[in-house]
C-alpha cells in the first residue's frame, strides 16, 4: 500500500484538494447511484456530461481512486476510459489476498485433484477462441498466441480455454472477473483474468502466496459488464480504497 500512495499522492493530492475545496457540503449528503448491472460501482456525475465509476460511494470522489470515466451508463467497451493509476491498486489486493479468497482455493483444490492437460499444453487454442469471440460480438485483446500472454506454460496458458488439471504436477490457475464465469474446469477468458497464481503438485501455493503475477490482458469492461470481483477480493479491495481516500482527504 505504502508503493502505490507514495506514487499516487504526490501528483493528485493537489486535484483532489481543489475538488474538495470547490465543492458544496450538500454534495457529500447526495445519493449516489449504481450500475443497473453492477449493485457495487457508484455513478458519480462529472461537470462534463460525463460519469466517473468508483467502488467507494463518498463524494466528491477521489479521482484516482475510480475505475475509470463514460459518458453514458453502463458503460460499453468503447465508452468507458480506464484510470491507470486504479490497476496498481486492484493488483496489489489481489498479490496479498487471492490466496485466502474461498473461490481460488477451490480452484487450486480441483487443479490438484484433477488429471488432465496442463494449462497452455492442451485443449482449446486460439484461433478457435476468436471464432467465437466473434460469434458472440465480442473483439477482445488482440496480439495473443497459443501460448498466452505471457508466453510457454505457466502463466501463459491462462489464456487458453482448455481443461483444468495438473496431472500431479504443479501449475498455475487464475483470478478471473465473475461477470463471465466460465464453465466447471474450464479457464475464463483472456480479457476476464486478472493474474496467476502458482500452485505445487499438491494444490499448495508456492511461497505461500503464489508468486502472483499479472496477465496483461485483462479489460475493465466488456461487454459482459464492468469489475466484478469475488465477494472476498471486492470487500479487500474497498477496504483498501476507503483507507486511500481518507488518507488523500486528510492531506488536502
Amino acid at each position: 500500500m505504502t508503493s502505490v500512495l507514495s506514487a499516487a499522492r504526490p501528483q493528485l493530492s493537489f486535484q483532489c484538494a481543489r475538488l474538495i475545496a470547490r465543492t458544496s457540503p450538500s454534495a457529500f449528503k447526495r445519493a449516489v447511484s449504481t450500475l443497473p448491472n453492477n449493485e457495487h460501482i457508484y455513478i458519480h456525475p462529472q461537470a462534463n456530461n460525463t460519469a466517473l465509476l468508483s467502488l467507494l460511494p463518498n463524494s466528491p470522489p477521489i479521482p484516482f481512486l475510480a475505475i475509470g470515466t463514460t459518458p453514458k451508463t453502463p458503460p460499453t467497451p468503447d465508452s468507458l476510459t480506464e484510470n491507470h493509476d486504479f490497476f496498481p491498486i486492484l493488483h496489489s489486493v489481489i498479490r496479498e489476498h487471492a490466496v485466502n479468497d474461498p473461490d481460488v482455493q477451490a480452484q487450486a483444490g480441483m487443479y490438484a485433484s484433477q488429471a488432465g492437460s496442463a494449462l497452455g499444453s492442451g485443449g482449446v487454442f486460439f484461433p478457435q477462441q476468436r471464432k467465437q469471440k466473434k460469434r458472440r460480438g465480442e473483439s477482445g485483446a488482440k496480439g495473443y498466441g497459443g501460448g498466452g500472454a505471457t508466453g510457454g506454460d505457466g502463466a501463459g496458458g491462462a489464456s487458453a480455454q482448455g481443461g483444468m488439471g495438473g496431472a500431479g504436477r504443479g501449475g498455475w490457475i487464475h483470478v478471473s472477473d465473475q461477470r463471465q464465469p466460465p464453465d466447471f474446469g474450464r479457464v475464463a477468458w483472456p480479457e476476464d483474468i486478472f493474474g496467476s497464481l502458482e500452485i505445487d503438485g499438491d494444490g499448495k501455493f508456492v511461497d505461500g502466496h503464489g508468486r502472483y503475477q499479472e496477465s496483461g490482458t485483462y479489460r475493465m469492461c466488456t461487454n459482459e459488464g464492468v469489475l466484478c470481483l469475488s465477494k472476498h477480493l471486492r470487500e479487500k479491495l474497498v477496504q483498501r480504497l476507503r483507507e486511500l481516500d481518507a488518507q488523500a482527504r486528510s492531506n488536502s
